[in-house]
Order: C-alpha cells, then structure tokens, then sequence
C-alpha cells in the first residue's frame, strides 16, 4: 500500500501577518503625519493631502516599472537621464515648430525606445549585469541631453500644458487620478496576468524558467521597453510642473525610485513582492519630505531616515529569508529542507510571494 504525504509550507505568512511590512509602512504613514501636524496648525486639512502629491507624482510613475525591474531580480539605473533626453528633446522639437501634442508623443516614442535599447543589450549581452548596461546608458542618454541643449534651457510651452501637473478634475489633481489609473493597471498586469506570473517566475529561477520553456527574454525585454514608456509619462508630468527643462532635469531620480521600491518591501533577490508596499511608500517618503520642508530641514536629513528605513528593510529580508527547519515526523526522520526555488509560494516578512 503506498503512503500518500503531503507537503505543507510553514514558512508562508497567513492572515494579516503577510501583509505586515505593508501594515508596518502604513504605521510609519501615520507617524509622519501626527508629527506634521504639530509643524504646521493648518497640515491637518483636506488640501494637505489632495494637494501635496502634485509635488512628488511624477517620480511616482517610474516606482511602478522599478517594482517589476526588481522582481526580475535586475536594477535600472537610467530611468532618470530617459527622462532628461525625453524632456529635452520634446522641448527642442516644439521650440523647432513641432505641434505640442506632436512633441508630447515624439518623447513618449523616444523613451520607449531608450528602454527598448535597454532590454536590447540586457539580452545581447547575457553575461553583463543590468546594472552596469544601463549605468552605461545613463550616461549616454544624459549626455546626449547636454550635447543638445548644453547648459541652457527650453520652455515656454502653451499655456494648457501645465494642467498636466497643476490641473484639476472637480477638486482631485489631474495627476493624482492618472496616477491611480496606472497603479491600477500595473497592479492586474503584475498579479492577475500571465506576464506578471513570469516576471515573478524569471526573479525566482531564470535558468530553471528557460529550461522550462519560458522566454526569458520577451520578459525582459517587455520590462524594458514598459519601463521607458513610463519614464516618458514622468518627463511629460515633470516638464509640466516645472514649465521648462534642462539636461540636469530628474537628476538623482533612479536612487529616489529604487528606495521607494526597496522600501516598500520589494525584495532585492528578485522573485517576491506585491506593489501596495511601493505605492505606501512613496506617499511615506512624499509626506515625510514635506513634513521637513516645514522645518525647513536640510534634504540630507531626508537622505539619513530614508537610508536608516532602507537598512532596516533589507535586514528583515535577510533575516526571514532564512530557512526555518522543520520539526521531524513521526516516524523519526527529519523533513527535508524547504528551498526557495522549491516552495514557490514562499513568503518573507513583507507577505511578498511569487
């Protein structure tokens, strides 16, 4: 008679505890505000938190492509000179005689084919890290940016381009609901679609996905050419809110959005996390930074909590990425170890789970 057994994970996370990292950044949401209101008598208001989002959304854009890039197990660190290229040249090609609503989907073609290139060489060059093809890149696309314009700036653009970043629908900033539109949508195509489910596949185990049958590089090359698009919808919402534009443009932009990403429980490893963790923390990080402007606190204060937040989530992650042994059967032997690649629901502390 055979012995039917069962494997149970014990290591995934139940209930409310998977989503305790979430739980845990929505706490520190709530800290931040508490102390905010005590800088400023007039922070506890509705047009506090409707209004202060105008400043930091288009940042926000490009926390959504990073997620997958993570997951993936990768780092792009060229999404900010993307932007400064694509800024720069819709400016110049309006300036040249270029309709505006031309302009504005010449620079959306421009940074979708800048990830295009990313994904490109990512695949050509296997035996090269992302991070160092697109800390490649970065340099020539924000080099190109000041070969064109040099030190100067471009701008004056028609008056109904800045309801982009300063417009609003009722009383909702025009912004704030295209952002949420598009966290929708990332979130379906991330969790719910068959392309999301690789993405997480590829993190986990790119070798076994490609012996599987999975082609790895329509993945890749797919994260690319989503995340140069979005890098073209923060160029157009971040010439908006500045009404003009230079090569120095989303300068920094890439250590911003990989903290968000990181923070928000996205692990480094590739392979695990849910997008709420990425989308609190950019809010955490957005009011955390207006709570200091305030005070008028120094931006590297902000550099010193962010990069304290920053350690203490990546060594949660270490510490629960540890494998827990199991308690022996019955029978007196000892369960075999569970590893990563074999549990693939396995879960760490942020209730991140392929």
């Amino acid at each position: 008679m055979t012995e039917k057994t069962s494997t149970i994970d014990v290591n995934k996370p139940r209930g409310l505890r998977q989503y305790q990292w979430e739980i845990f950044l929505v706490v520190l949401f709530l800290a931040v505000n508490v102390v905010n209101s005590f800088l400023s008598p007039y922070y506890l208001t509705l047009d506090t938190f409707v209004s202060t989002p105008m400043n930091f959304l288009d940042k926000a854009f490009l926390v959504l492509p990073m997620t997958m890039i993570i997951i993936l197990g990768n780092i792009d660190v060229s999404v900010g000179s993307i932007v400064a290229l694509t800024s720069v040249l819709m400016a110049v090609s309006y300036n040249a005689g270029l309709p505006m609503p031309l302009a504005m989907v010449l620079a959306l073609v421009i940074s979708t084919t800048c990830g295009l290139i990313n994904g490109f060489l990512q695949i050509k060059f296997r035996e090269l890290s992302a991070t160092i093809i697109t800390l490649s890149t970065m340099t020539v696309y924000r080099g190109i940016a000041y070969v064109i314009l040099e030190d100067r700036s471009a701008g004056r653009f028609p008056s109904w381009f800045s309801f982009l970043a300063w417009g609003y629908i009722g009383k909702v900033p025009f912004i704030l609901i295209v952002f949420v539109l598009a966290a929708i949508v990332f979130a379906i195509l991330l969790h719910t679609t068959r392309f999301g489910r690789m993405v997480f596949a590829v993190g986990n185990n790119k070798t076994a996905c490609e012996y599987s049958g999975i082609r790895t590089r329509r993945i890749i090359l797919g994260v690319s050419v989503i995340t140069g698009l979005m890098a073209g919808f923060t160029s157009l919402f971040l010439t908006s809110r500045m009404g003009s534009t230079r090569p120095n443009v989303a300068l920094g932009y890439e250590l911003d959005v990989i903290a968000m990403t990181v923070l928000g429980g996205i692990s480094t490893s590739g392979g695990k996390g849910r997008i709420t963790g990425p989308l609190i923390s950019i809010f955490l990080i957005g009011f955390l930074n207006y709570g200091l402007g305030l005070r008028n606190v120094s931006a590297q204060v902000l550099l010193i909590i962010l990069g304290f937040l920053l350690i203490l989530s990546v060594l949660v992650q270490n510490f629960t990425d540890r494998p827990r042994q199991k308690a022996p059967s019955k029978s007196g032997k000892s369960a075999a170890p569970t590893h990563r690649s074999d549990a693939g629901s396995g879960s760490d502390i942020h209730g991140n789970s392929a």
